[in-house]
């Protein structure tokens, strides 16, 4: 199948144009930034046309480009193409932004070709063919990366980020080799669509199953699940290019390695089971750090963790075409999210205060509930009778309910006493649009997969406390934000603020585990004309 070979040329030309970059280091850094804008666009109108190939062709696998079972091969699905495709886009986004966020910096040739290669890393892993392909691409993304984050070396606190990713990294990698090495011997070939199908017929044995183990480490490992979480935190030294692409792409690698492999992973009831409890502990505990922190970035970077750990949670759930949508939109508003972060103070600066916030009550919390839970019951019943959409998991149901607990936390304002109607009409429209827009969007990304990726299957016992135990988290945690107000000023919330604003100090004991309190005695260098003056 020929055109199944055309997503190669897209990192292909990434890789050239970096190699080109390199040996003519006289090119002006203006004009070798406009050569990767261009690249990065081709690369882009390259994914566009893979994902047509895919459409009119269908699914399949390129051929093999190598010897025996080593070489280079593109697996072409819905999974793989949505990915080019994000990815690419974001990657030329970025590139664009580099080129005049960087523009002026002595080593701006270097950042250039290493954002490529970064790029390219990225572009070849979400459409691996095969498995040696895939363990080498995910570990050149972090090696490209590495470069990245070491842009201002003379920062001591980016060469403790650097570091600390560097060591999570190198472990991640060598859980996905001992993965793939067990899938390998269970299977008899490093082909990852023959992998997936056997799989999906219940074989592989006890091989399949220590390899979904280590694959869920490797996944845990690259997207930042606690604790070992502490390098997302701390690599802001990074130009917010850097952040941008890391934080909305390839920090995604974990969950994007869980939904290659799902019918792998479905092997193993348990290991979904940790990943549960992981991904749910990760996301209530970052989304409650990031409320604390008091910088744009940092912020952001907490937003990270807690949306890396939902996407995790959605994989142990065996929630796979939920987790693929959340990791694009995830991307697309973080990307966002990092390259307008320059112009957040001003933003702020300029929005005009009307009067004090209104505070609900407890009765107006409760209503809120009440509503959130009717708006989204409503909504479920109509998209089946009126759709004909059919019944939808246990566990996606549950999933749509921890977004409600979300959704009421607007209503809650919108029902307090002193909140003017309009405000009122405003929260109630957006939970309706919010529950309408979840089961649409549900019953699209599992339309897109379907024959790609696993159906849900039924929860078991284990999968049952699992779920309550989710509801019953998320819900308190949405009840806590709710009425954050009528609790915030006691002294023992006061307390746990600053605990929460420190990360709970788990990046200091990651520190004295990984030696570095060999930086303290360090002064960090004093920013006054890189990042510092530019975000």
């Amino acid at each position: 199948m020929p055109m199944h070979t055309l997503p190669l040329l897209a990192p292909a030309i990434l890789i050239a144009a970096a190699i080109v970059l390199h040996l003519r280091r006289s090119i002006a850094p203006s004009r070798a930034a406009a050569i990767a804008e261009g690249t990065a666009g081709g690369a882009l109108a390259l994914a566009l046309a893979t994902a047509a190939v895919l459409l009119i062709r269908g699914a399949g696998d390129s051929v093999l480009l190598g010897l025996g079972n080593i070489g280079i091969s593109a697996r072409l699905d819905a999974v793989s193409a949505t990915m080019l495709v994000l990815v690419s886009f974001i990657g030329w986004i970025v590139v664009r932004y580099a080129r005049v966020y960087l523009d002026g910096e002595a080593r701006q040739t270097h950042f250039t070709i290493w954002l490529l290669c970064t790029l390219a890393a990225v572009l070849l892993l979400v459409q691996s063919g095969n498995l040696v392909q895939f363990v080498l691409a995910w570990i050149a993304t972090s090696l490209c990366l590495h470069k990245l984050l070491l842009f201002y070396p003379e920062r001591v606190a980016a060469q403790r980020a650097a570091r600390k990713k560097f060591i999570t990294a190198r472990t991640g990698d060598a859980a996905l080799l001992i993965a793939a090495i067990l899938l390998i011997a269970a299977y008899g070939t490093p082909r990852i669509s023959a992998i997936l199908e056997a799989a999906r017929l219940g074989e592989g044995g006890t091989p399949a199953v220590l390899a979904a183990a280590f694959l869920a480490l490797a996944a845990i490992l690259k997207s930042a699940q606690f604790p070992t979480h502490g390098w997302l935190t701390e690599v802001m030294e990074a130009p917010t290019p850097v952040s941008a692409l890391l934080h909305a792409g390839v920090v995604n690698a974990g969950g994007f390695l869980l939904i290659r492999f799902a019918d792998v992973m479905l092997l193993s009831p348990l290991t979904l089971a940790g990943l549960v409890l992981i991904g749910g502990f990760t996301a209530l505990f970052g989304g409650l750090v990031m409320l604390t922190q008091p910088t744009v970035k940092a912020s952001l970077a907490w937003s990270t963790v807690a949306q890396m750990g939902f996407m995790i949670l959605q994989c142990g759930l065996a929630l796979f075409p939920l987790a693929l949508l959340h990791i694009v939109a995830h991307s697309l508003y973080k990307a966002h999210a990092f390259l307008s972060s320059g112009g957040a103070v001003t933003l702020v600066a300029s929005i005009r205060r009307p009067g004090p916030v209104a505070v609900p009550s407890l009765a107006n919390v409760g209503r809120a509930f009440a509503l959130a839970i009717a708006i989204y019951a409503c909504v479920y019943l109509a998209s089946g009778v009126l759709l004909g959409f059919g019944a939808k998991s246990p566990q996606a149901v549950a999933l749509g309910a921890i977004l409600i607990f979300g959704v009421a936390y607007l209503l809650a304002q919108g029902l307090a006493d002193a909140a003017p109607r309009a405000l009122t009409q405003r929260t109630a429209l957006l939970s309706g649009i919010a529950a309408v827009s979840y089961v649409a969007l549900q019953r699209l990304a599992e339309w897109a997969t379907s024959g790609t990726l696993p159906l849900t299957p039924a929860p078991g016992d284990l999968e049952w406390a699992l779920i309550l135990l989710a509801l019953l988290s998320f819900g308190l945690v949405a009840l806590a934000q709710a009425t954050l107000p009528l609790w915030s000023q006691h002294p023992a919330a006061q307390g746990l603020r600053i605990h929460l604003s420190n990360g709970l100090y788990i990046n200091a004991v990651e520190d004295r585990l990984l030696r570095g309190w060999a930086w303290r005695g360090k002064t960090r260098a004093t920013d006054t004309t890189g990042e510092g003056a530019k975000a």
